[in-house]
């Protein structure tokens, strides 16, 4: 990294929802501090990000890319994450190992669902974040508003560190609420602007918010409420050390405004970014334990330390070959080295390190602690893998990987496909572990299962683009659930005699309804010893596997709670055998009494459409059986929310496509479950039967 140090480090995610303009922030970032000499753009393809022909046909970030820049004497790597929620693991994974954050509110749709999930996550890993409310120059932009809706969205406590002048096409700068000084731009995308005087008809306003910014900057440190409460001003510098202090510590997030596709505001972005967020000693002991122990370790961001790593994305191109990203938490790491695998307990070799610039790899010469750097050909490491030095190992938590809530079938389309499409299929899960392979014991399909149809149609792009491998999405299965409304008591007698010793087991048990997302619970209520201890975990047992196929559909059964309250044993027939066959067999009565129902998994679907086909759009969403939970406007679109079960959307694609020209783009994601209409109970079954 020469001349940087860890103390000028910062790792930086830029985060939002989809379309909230995150991979254009990066683009203006990446012009404004010379790393390029344009200002790349997502809609005409040319973005140093959104690089991947999946994603420039789709306009959207499908995969976390990284790239680096310098801002006044400090090193910035930034990492642009996806939005939408088929790919938000990505986003996911990047925050694990990330120092801080930019999260970007649109002006003109606020905070989505994403924007939710990603702040929670956030939370969770303790990463700082600064908001920038985004296409001010927009039409149906409103800054008071978005960051309204912020606060109340993502219960925080936002402040302004500047403000817009104007709106939509009104909009012609900003106020620094830090100098008190108006920056007026000429809309050139080099980000020129002129500082003046603030307008007149701004500046009560400008007073009025720079007055509520001290009073949140008092309150992040002692000394400085001390010294407000008595002279009620502060200076430029004991500003920025509150707005850090109360950066840091989570008292409030500071709130900047602009237009990344216009390239204005992005420098004093870049400023707030050195001043408030953490560097990776800032960010302090990183915990793991002793690889097979639960011995505590502790690292220190220190370059002089033993090595250690978190890896965190994996790359595979079929040319090139594998390519490890790892963020670097201790230590120094130089090219041609060995580590440890933590993990895996496997030594491996390091080669060639690398600086990422998007879809390029910089050589470099060693890695220090905050790094972020790629290194090629790592035989066994995998995402979620610790690497660390062999003489003093450490083991972090690996990264918890979300789990698919859809699934394909794949057909290969030809012999030779067929031949391909594991070796493809696995060097996809090594890129993007939250894809699944399994094979359908019943049916002997191939099942492919995501995060949405969208994840499993890029992913069944990228067989074909980078492996050669033609395959054929057929319908997905629905995974439907079992469960009761009613209630049964009962004994089940399992006896059986053949010669020599026999198998007995007697038991009495209660079955009834818990409330949605109960899952299984069960209750033991011998008393006495009518039934010997050792035998009732066989009674659950048998149960719990009688569940993995219900009595209407041989669906799983969820939300039951099984009561065992008496029995009976034999002294020389009675074992666990027994037991928990009597188990299985009385909770399969049980369950015929209780009056079994179908549950269908409910999605949350979000469908962003061109104002004219919104009518169209919502009617099909209706005769779906969904139901339209809001809508939203955005620029010359409307973002539709609405929930709709499974089974009504598995081939919503074509259709949304047919109904917008292909102009309509929606996300998926599992909800809950519900039970099936009644009528359309007996058509499933009729189906599943026919199947089986």
């Amino acid at each position: 990294m020469g001349k940087y140090d860890t103390a000028t480090l910062r790792n930086v995610g830029i985060v939002a929802h989809g379309g909230a303009g995150k991979t254009s922030l990066v683009e203006a970032m990446l012009f404004n501090t010379g790393m390029t000499d344009r200002l790349g753009k997502v809609d005409d393809g040319s973005s140093n990000m959104d690089f991947e022909p999946e994603e420039i046909k789709r306009k959207i970030t499908i995969s976390s890319s990284l790239h680096h820049c310098s801002w006044k004497d400090h090193s910035l790597h930034l990492v642009d994450t996806p939005g939408y929620s088929n790919f938000l693991h990505g986003t996911r994974n990047g925050l694990r190992i990330l120092g801080g954050g930019v999260l970007i509110v649109s002006a003109i749709s606020g905070v989505k669902a994403q924007t939710q999930k990603i702040w929670q996550w956030a939370q969770e890993y303790e990463v700082p974040l600064i908001a920038f409310v985004n296409k001010m120059d927009r039409e149906r932009a409103d800054f008071l508003r978005a960051v309204d809706d912020m606060e109340k969205m993502l219960d925080c406590r936002g402040v302004l560190v500047n403000m817009p002048i104007g709106s939509e096409a009104n909009f012609r700068g900003i106020i620094d609420l830090v100098n008190m000084k108006a920056r007026i731009f000429q809309f050139d995308e080099k980000g020129t602007y002129c500082e003046e005087e603030i307008p007149a008809e701004y500046l009560d306003e400008a007073k009025r918010l720079r007055v509520l910014l001290l009073e949140a900057v008092a309150d992040a440190d002692d000394s400085l409420m001390e010294k407000y409460l008595e002279q009620e001003d502060l200076s430029k510098e004991e500003i920025l050390h509150g707005l850090r202090e109360g950066t840091l510590t989570g008292v409030f997030t500071p709130v900047l405004c602009g237009s990344a596709t216009a390239n204005i505001g992005v420098r004093q972005l870049l400023d707030c970014i050195v001043y408030c967020l953490p560097s990776p000693i800032d960010k302090g002991t990183q915990i793991g334990t002793r690889p097979g122990t639960d011995e505590i370790v502790e690292r220190q961001p220190s370059e002089d330390g033993p090595f250690s790593a978190m890896v965190f994305k994996t790359i595979n191109d079929p040319f090139t070959g594998k390519l490890t990203l790892f963020r670097v938490y201790s230590g120094t790491l130089n090219s041609d080295s060995t580590v440890l695998n933590a993990t895996k307990d496997e030594v491996e070799r390091v080669g060639q390190l690398y600086q990422m610039e998007g879809k390029k790899q910089v050589p470099i010469d060693k890695a220090v602690a905050g790094d972020i750097v790629a290194v090629a050909k790592m035989k066994v490491t995998a995402t979620g893998d610790t690497l660390c030095s062999a003489n003093d190992p450490v083991q972090f938590e690996s990264i918890m990987q979300l789990k698919p809530v859809i699934s394909f079938a794949l057909k290969a389309c030809s012999k030779s496909d067929e031949d391909k499409i594991h070796t493809g299929l696995q060097r996809l899960i090594e890129e993007d572990p939250t894809l699944q392979i399994s094979r359908d014991e019943q049916t002997h399909d191939l099942i492919l299962s995501g995060m949405g149809q969208v994840h499993i149609e890029v992913a069944v792009e990228k067989l074909k683009r980078k492996y050669g491998v033609d395959v054929e999405l057929q319908a997905p299965k629905v995974p439907y659930r079992e469960t009761i409304k009613g209630r049964a008591r009962l004994q089940n007698k399992y006896k059986k005699q053949s010669g020599g010793r026999g198998q007995y087991g007697d038991v009495w048990i209660e079955v009834e309804p818990l409330p949605a997302g109960g899952g299984y619970e069960f209750v033991d209520k011998i008393v006495g010893g009518v039934i010997p201890r050792q035998y009732i975990p066989a009674v659950s047992k048998g149960i719990e596997e009688a569940m993995q196929k219900g009595t209407l559909g041989g669906y799983p059964v969820v939300d039951v709670k099984v009561t065992l309250f008496d029995g009976s044993h034999h002294s020389v027939d009675s074992s666990e055998m027994a037991f928990k066959i009597a188990g299985s067999m009385g909770f399969k009565r049980a369950m015929e009494q209780c009056k079994p129902v179908l549950l269908e998994p409910i999605m949350q679907m979000e469908v962003i459409v061109p104002d004219e086909c919104i009518g169209d759009v919502i009617g099909d969403i209706n005769s779906r059986r969904g139901k339209v939970m809001g809508v939203e406007p955005q620029a010359a679109s409307q973002a539709i929310t609405a929930q709709v079960p499974m089974a009504e959307v598995l081939r919503y694609a074509p259709e949304l496509r047919s109904m917008t020209s292909d102009r309509g783009l929606f996300t998926l994601e599992f909800s809950h479950y519900e039970e099936v209409p009644s009528h359309l109970t007996a058509k499933i079954l009729s189906e599943r039967n026919e199947q089986d």
